[in-house]
């Protein structure tokens, strides 16, 4: 064979091998390919299948919270003291607006540019919210180089309905505000409430609007919407609901919204001409302990902005309360038959416990006074006497029945529980103080709570002032009341309201009057009990002779108690007012009476000897 053809044969062989070679080649990089494929199939569909659905349904829809509608707050008598209202708050896109509207006008130079179309919504705006906002603050929001910004303040839903149908590319967002329609009435027990953007929803942030949150805030509900294709917008007509809003409860409170609005005005009056520093007052129900009336002389007005005082001292803010912390030893001394309220003590002008000498607030020898002058002329001397026979144990253990040194379970933020040494912790001059109010703290609604023991025939019933629950159907479910405490027998507390009508007594002679005799009320029994408790001087950490607690806790009418009032003014000076409460629970007694049409009593108040010559 000629040698050129055999070169061809090696040749049209090597040109086949190569071929089959390539193909082999092409074909392992096209079973690559699609092993690469396929692998990216099963992840796509499989193992990222969730997360790229979502983000896909993200890029479609707007997923929002559904405000829950936020219960009221009411009186005893139904009286709105607190609401929510729909609002709404304007916002825009002002980037977006800005190459929308330029786009268009670069195609279609009949088209606004995108500041004139601002410059006429803000015309709009400004003209439709008249006194609301000026056509300059729109312009500032609209020229902002920002993807999104709220403007404006809060308006009706109307005002936005009528802004956004006549111009779309503005927005408006629900709101719900809070309202207040008795302004600062009751302010420190209601306390006050306000839009959270990021909860989507009204939050309670002070008093009862905090600590019934829960109650009143209800549950947000879920909604979708359609949002146009590489935009945030909705697409109108595409909103849908997922999970409906829960409301919340309304919640009745058992206050008398007259009444406080009275009570505040007046005890706010009275510490101004007292020169004190501050001023409360609790009105509670004699029988069932329900607070009608709980007022500090300084509030705030919830509608904002939140300045003043935001606080509730009537329960937060203890003091030392004097002398009618007496009523213990008093129903000690006549529960336990230690003496009777016509025996005759022989008190002298001071008297020694361990190394304290205390005396009376008037000079005087050796005097014969009754105990019930004792209470009536509040003798300290007199009272550490039946004190010291009464016992430390015995007076400790009444003292805790009285719910001192403990929170009386109320439901008020901040509660103070006040302070009831230990007995662990007593020295031998403890109990120079503790019979007559110094020494121990209790808050306004401490003190009423005790005189309300005696005027329900020797039951304390903790004070509530949450009388109700109103769910949204309608059902009305009442709060359990408070389990009672028995401090003294029926007889001992009668005996005892007895014994302090003498304290208003206006007697023939003043050795026969009373220290409180100021809240006497003509027609009305009135049974009662004046303190003057020193306060610290920070300087010395001693006693001040000259800055004092006033306080004054009484009934009427004292022969069937329908209300206990408890009074404290902290450090007054100067005035006639600043010497007693008294005429302060004379003024909110007159009220009380008038207001329920509370009979007269069938006779009037025994005269009672105090002091026998």
């Amino acid at each position: 064979m000629p040698r050129t053809t055999r070169a061809r044969g090696r040749t049209a062989r090597t040109n086949v091998a190569g071929s089959n070679r390539r193909l082999l080649v092409g074909r392992l990089l096209m079973v690559i390919a699609l092993l690469l494929t396929g692998a990216k199939l099963v992840q796509v569909q499989g193992v990222q299948a969730g997360e790229l659905s979502s983000e896909g349904e993200k890029q479609r829809i707007t997923k929002d919270a559904i405000p829950a509608e936020r219960g009221s707050i009411v009186d005893r008598n139904s009286n709105v003291l607190a609401f929510s209202s729909e609002a709404r708050q304007l916002y825009a896109n002002p980037r977006q607006l800005t190459e929308d509207f330029d786009e268009q006008h670069a195609k279609d130079p009949s088209k606004p540019t995108s500041a004139q179309y601002k410059q006429e919504v803000a015309r709009f705006i400004a003209t439709t919210l008249r006194g609301q906002i000026t056509e300059h603050e729109v312009l500032d929001a609209l020229f902002k180089d920002a993807a999104f910004t709220y403007f404006g303040p809060e308006i009706d839903p109307s005002q936005a309905n009528v802004i956004t149908e006549k111009y779309p590319h503005i927005g408006a967002e629900y709101r719900a505000t809070r309202e207040y329609p008795a302004g600062n009435l009751a302010a420190n027990v209601i306390g006050a409430a306000n839009w959270r953007m990021d909860e989507r929803k009204v939050k309670g942030q002070i008093g009862l609007e905090l600590a019934m949150n829960d109650v009143l805030g209800g549950r947000n509900g879920t909604k979708v919407s359609d949002t146009a294709r590489g935009s945030n917008l909705v697409i109108p007509g595409t909103e849908r609901e997922l999970v409906a809003a829960t409301p919340g409860s309304d919640v009745q409170l058992t206050l008398d919204s007259d009444l406080q609005h009275v009570v505040q005005r007046e005890v706010s009056d009275y510490a101004v001409r007292a020169g004190a520093k501050s001023a409360s007052a609790v009105v509670l129900d004699a029988k069932t302990g329900e607070v009608y009336a709980l007022a500090n002389d300084k509030t705030f007005d919830p509608r904002g902005p939140w300045v003043g005082n935001l606080g509730n001292p009537s329960v937060t803010t203890p003091y030392e309360p004097g002398s009618v912390n007496k009523v213990i030893t008093a129903a000690g001394a006549i529960e336990h038959g230690i003496v009777k309220p016509d025996q005759v003590l022989q008190v002298p002008g001071s008297i020694k416990v361990a190394d304290r000498t205390v005396g009376d607030a008037w000079k005087h020898g050796t005097i014969g006074l009754t105990f019930t002058g004792v209470m009536g002329k509040s003798s300290n001397v007199g009272t550490l006497m039946v004190a010291q026979q009464l016992g430390e144990q015995r007076w400790y253990d009444l003292a805790k029945a009285f719910g001192l040194g403990k929170p009386t379970g109320i439901g008020l933020p901040g509660e103070s529980a006040g302070s009831l040494p230990a007995r662990e912790d007593w020295s031998g001059s403890t109990f120079a103080n503790l019979p007559i109010g110094q020494g121990l703290s209790m808050t306004v609604l401490q003190m009423a709570g005790m005189f309300q023991a005696i005027a329900n025939d020797g039951v304390r019933v903790p004070p509530r002032i949450i009388e109700a629950e109103v769910q949204p159907d309608g059902t009305r479910v009442a709060r359990p009341a408070p389990e009672p405490v028995r401090v003294v027998s029926p007889q001992t507390a009668h005996v005892v309201r007895d014994m302090l009508r003498s304290v208003v007594q206006d007697g023939p002679g003043s050795s026969d009057d009373g220290t409180g005799s100021d809240a006497a009320m003509p027609g009305y029994q009135v049974a009662g009990k004046t303190g003057t408790a020193q306060q610290i001087d920070p300087a010395c950490r001693c006693y001040s002779q000259s800055k004092y607690w006033i306080t004054f806790a009484g009934m009427v009418p004292a022969d069937d108690p329908r209300f206990v009032v408890g009074l404290m003014l902290d450090a007054p000076s100067g005035a006639r007012e600043s010497k007693s409460a008294a005429p302060l629970f004379n003024t909110i007694a007159t009220f009380l009476t008038q207001r329920y049409q509370i009979p007269l009593s069938k006779e009037p108040a025994p005269f009672q000897e105090l002091q026998v010559r």
